[in-house]
């Protein structure tokens, strides 16, 4: 397993060792102890999935405290352009985004630590998309920004994806509150 830190403190990319045969290949997702060996001491709680379309755009979700959540996700299927926003006052890398293409033929895994605004756009039909997640999920907590908010400036190279109602009405980031100091 390989571990790769990214310009924004906290968010990592974790390529795993993929053993590859006549038969097909063998991965570990996700080994306890050999993530606490790194330095990731994380306790998952709830696994998601999600199938979508092409076109289709996740986000930018969060939860606050004190449900918020991390989040180990990776494209089972497909893949995706994954986004994260930090979303923590205090922190110097505030309002900033990092992206990573995660798809089942790179097997990489995105790490988003707690404090970060994650979504993704699909970039194949049936893509499968699966976060293991530290925390439970709470409709009170949950919280949202503008996909497309000018502050942030994502580059998702998409003008109209295919966005859930909620999605097109979530707030812009200037008029976002952070519940993270």
């Amino acid at each position: 397993m390989e571990i790769i830190k990214t310009s924004i403190e906290g968010l990592l990319i974790i390529k795993p060792d993929v053993f590859k045969d006549e038969r097909g290949y063998f991965f570990e997702s996700y080994n306890k102890e050999r993530f606490a060996k790194e330095g990731l001491l994380m306790n998952f709680v709830q696994d998601n999935e999600s199938k979508s379309s092409k076109g289709v755009l996740r986000g930018l979700h969060f939860q606050r405290p004190p449900f918020a959540q991390g989040k180990l996700v990776r494209a089972v299927k497909g893949s995706v352009m994954d986004v994260a926003v930090d979303i923590r006052k205090g922190s110097p890398t505030y309002g900033r985004w990092e992206s990573r293409i995660l798809s089942e033929d790179n097997k990489e895994m995105f790490w988003i630590p707690e404090g970060f605004a994650h979504g993704f756009l699909t970039l194949e039909d049936n893509t499968i998309f699966n976060y293991k997640c530290t925390n439970v999920y709470n409709k009170e907590s949950e919280g949202s920004i503008l996909w497309n908010d000018p502050d942030i400036n994502i580059k998702w190279n998409i003008e109209n994806p295919i966005l859930s109602e909620k999605d097109k009405l979530s707030p812009s980031f200037k008029n976002f509150e952070t519940p993270f100091i």
